[in-house]
């Protein structure tokens, strides 16, 4: 801006803005340049240009075919500086009314579009040879790969300009593609959700068979060892049965054989005596006796033995 004071209008004040690189021009000869220059002019003879040096950014939307002749609509933003304004000037018209610090040309616009020119030519370097689908999945790493295109290539160079950075905030197909994208997506996941499903249910029913086996391997188990309970149970019970049936007849051999001793001394005996020693044995234990039957026949022998006796003598 322009300062005047006691000093005639035709030699004013200009003083610069710290974030521009001021050029000073007298004559069509450069006559000094600096950030933030002020000076005394002649205004009928000298030029100012003003390069802006700080950060600026350009809003982007363009369209983009992919290798399956797919539209897509990116949009973003890059942020750039003029580093080396000397190059920028030589290039661009920065001239500047040093009264109003009005600019004179359009030329502070032609920078940002001639950078987004170049960040849609190296986007589309990136895009055009991937299909849809992979130039979607991949759209993070795009800016990535533009940035390192723009910074190794010589158009920002030219220009004295520097990329600080690049910045894709949409990167999309047309409606239309995006709907049958979302739909094939959509039954995608159905399928992968109807894939679990049933992976689910069979290692449902795999575990419910395995449990089944557990259970009928134990039964299994059980019913062995009852089997072998009960046949250790029967031969327990043939063995003692065979314990028991040894033993009466051990003792019914002894008890046949006790009697027999006992029989062999009435062997000589006569049979009316041993009958009159009988009878004699029940009276002695006629108070154990309810009933006591003797038949005739019983005591027609016993009293023939007694005649036959009384006869002998």
């Amino acid at each position: 801006m322009a300062v005047t004071g006691s000093r005639p209008m035709w030699f004013p004040y200009f003083k610069g803005r710290p974030t521009d690189h001021i050029i000073r021009y007298s004559g069509g000869r450069r006559r000094g340049e600096g950030p933030g220059l002020a000076f005394f002019y002649w205004q009928y003879d000298t030029q100012v240009v003003a390069v802006p040096t700080q950060s600026q950014d350009v809003n982007f939307v363009f369209n983009e075919l992919s290798a399956d002749h797919q539209e897509i609509t990116l949009q973003g933003q890059v942020t750039f500086r003029l580093a080396e304004p000397r190059r920028a000037a030589e290039l661009f018209d920065f001239s500047i009314d040093p009264v109003s610090y009005r600019p004179l040309s359009e030329d502070r616009d032609k920078v940002g579009r001639r950078i987004a020119n170049l960040v849609q030519v190296a986007t589309r370097d990136e895009i055009t040879p991937r299909p849809l689908e992979q130039a979607l999945a991949e759209a993070p790493r795009l800016a990535g790969a533009v940035t390192a295109a723009l910074r190794g290539g010589p158009g920002l160079a030219e220009m004295g300009a520097e990329l600080l950075t690049v910045e894709f905030l949409s990167v999309r197909p047309t409606p239309e593609v995006a709907k049958a994208l979302e739909a094939e997506l959509r039954e995608s996941l159905l399928r992968r959700a109807d894939i679990a499903v049933y992976a689910r249910r069979a290692a449902t029913v795999d575990e419910e068979r395995t449990i089944r086996e557990k259970e009928l391997a134990g039964e299994k188990t059980l019913e062995e060892q009852r089997r072998e309970m009960i046949a250790l149970q029967g031969a327990n019970a043939l063995e003692e049965a065979r314990n028991a049936a040894s033993a009466r007849a051990v003792a019914a051999d002894a008890e046949a054989d006790f009697q027999r001793k006992r029989l062999d001394v009435f062997r000589d005996v006569d049979p009316r005596s041993l009958l009159a020693l009988a009878m004699r044995e029940l009276a002695d234990n006629a108070g154990n006796i309810g009933n006591l039957t003797i038949t005739s026949d019983i005591l027609a022998s016993l009293l023939d033995g007694r005649g036959a006796e009384r006869s002998g003598r």
